[in-house]
């Protein structure tokens, strides 16, 4: 098990955001997580990555059999769990190329082959479809919405996550950067099968393009739901409404079970 997930309450500012929350991943697995507003679901991303402003109050997270909730946030990423956040900061002052060399001579303990990053930087950027010259400027200070997405799956490109957690990376994205971020991250699967994947949306369009293995539906801070690509295809047709309403379907972990007593 990559990601596993037990009874876990978060707290901010006083506020009970996730309750007793529960949610297991395996190796190359695409777990979709849904729900409406205020439903927990970037409490979870961000938790997940250690933000400090998020108080655990109950449960664990176990990142490749290893309990991470009381370790720092780069500890973390150099396990191998990348966030892509749904409202990238900008770093005045700071260029990309010095960010993400920074950040990848870290991952690698102080070894870094310029020549290689280099190369490798611009292979992605062609591949991304970005203008060359961002890598020189100051990061996502005056990019736009599409832009700083872009440059968060060049991060992970280069950085080479176990696993992925998407916030809501088809934000701000038109049609055809949705597919090229689509399709990086599946080239990035194709090299790395073992990869995990979370993809916290609202809209089933980038699922088009990225297939998941499992749709939860979230509320009140929980997992209320869990199916299938077909689950997203209800929810993008009837809403939330609708799916909290049905009750024949399976819910959570028994919908996880059943999925793999199917395979």
């Amino acid at each position: 098990m990559l990601l596993k997930i037990d009874d876990l309450s978060v707290m901010i500012d006083d506020k009970q955001i996730l309750n007793n929350y529960n949610l297991e991943i395996k190796p190359g697995e695409i777990h979709v997580i849904m729900g409406p507003n205020g439903s927990g679901k970037s409490t979870l991303s961000k938790t997940i990555m250690g933000d400090q402003h998020y108080k655990v109050t109950n449960g664990s997270i176990l990142f490749d059999g290893q309990d991470i909730k009381d370790i720092k946030t780069d500890e973390r990423a150099r396990l191998g769990i990348f966030l892509a956040m749904q409202s990238p900061m900008e770093i005045e002052g700071v260029s990309n190329s010095d960010f993400l060399r920074t950040a990848l001579s870290i991952k690698n303990e102080g070894k870094l082959n310029l020549y290689q990053f280099a190369k490798k930087t611009e292979a992605i950027t062609n591949d991304l479809k970005m203008d060359k010259n961002m890598i020189h400027r100051s990061v996502n200070v005056g990019f736009s919405g599409g832009e700083r997405k872009k440059n968060e799956i060049l991060q992970m490109k280069l950085l080479e996550p176990k696993l992925i957690i998407l916030d809501e990376i088809d934000s701000g994205l038109d049609i055809d950067s949705l597919r090229i971020v689509a399709e990086n991250i599946n080239d990035y699967r194709n090299d790395y099968p073992d990869t995990a994947v979370i993809i916290i949306t609202h809209h089933q369009k980038i699922l088009d393009y990225i297939k998941p293995l499992y749709v939860h539906i979230m509320t009140g801070g929980k997992i209320v739901k869990t199916g299938d690509y077909k689950l997203a295809l209800e929810l993008e047709k009837h809403g939330f409404d609708f799916t909290f309403n049905t009750t024949n379907d399976l819910v959570g972990e028994d919908a996880i079970k059943e999925n793999e007593n199917d395979e």
